[in-house]
């Protein structure tokens, strides 16, 4: 097997015309007199803060939230208050999130019929929430839609019928 053949040599000779070419560009940019820094770049220019001093009012809350360990909890009612934004107001409308534990999101609906359509869109649903919340938030989206709900009562109703076999047969 020839050096031309062979990956390992390729790559190996591709390194070392790219050291030759990096240590020719460093020759040239010392004779021309701009070589790179060789100290590390400093951060965050200017007096360090003490802890007494005053901040910007969202800094304080992001450190807050930061402390108590509440990010995730208000970055989920963020999204609850944004639901119209997020899944578009023609579902806002029909459904609203009710709440969020173990990654798993309950949402209410206001018909059977809107409860079969957000279960269809779960998994758009999962990960439209996780783009808001970050990636592995949110794993499982839980419909419920309208419970015990009374039967409409009237005319056409009879009390113990069995539907309409009665009538027929």
């Amino acid at each position: 097997m020839s050096d031309e053949d062979n990956p390992t040599a390729r790559t190996a000779r591709g390194v070392a015309m790219a050291r030759e070419k990096l240590a020719q560009a460093k020759a040239d940019a010392a004779k021309r007199g701009q070589l790179p820094r060789r100290e590390p770049r400093r951060r965050g220019g200017g007096p360090r803060r003490e802890a007494g001093d005053p901040q910007l009012f969202g800094r304080a809350i992001a450190d807050l939230l930061a402390d108590r360990g509440w990010e995730r909890s208000a970055a989920v009612g963020g999204v609850f208050g944004r639901w119209p934004e997020i899944v578009g107001p023609d579902l806002a409308a029909h459904t609203k999130p009710d709440s969020f534990e173990d990654g798993e999101v309950l949402i209410l609906a206001d018909s059977t019929a809107w409860a079969t359509q957000v279960r269809l869109l779960a998994r758009t649903l999962v990960r439209r929430l996780n783009e808001e919340l970050g990636e592995g938030t949110v794993t499982k989206v839980k419909v419920r839609g309208p419970q015990n709900a009374p039967r409409p009562s009237g005319g056409l109703r009879v009390t113990g019928s069995r539907g309409p076999g009665d009538t027929y047969g």
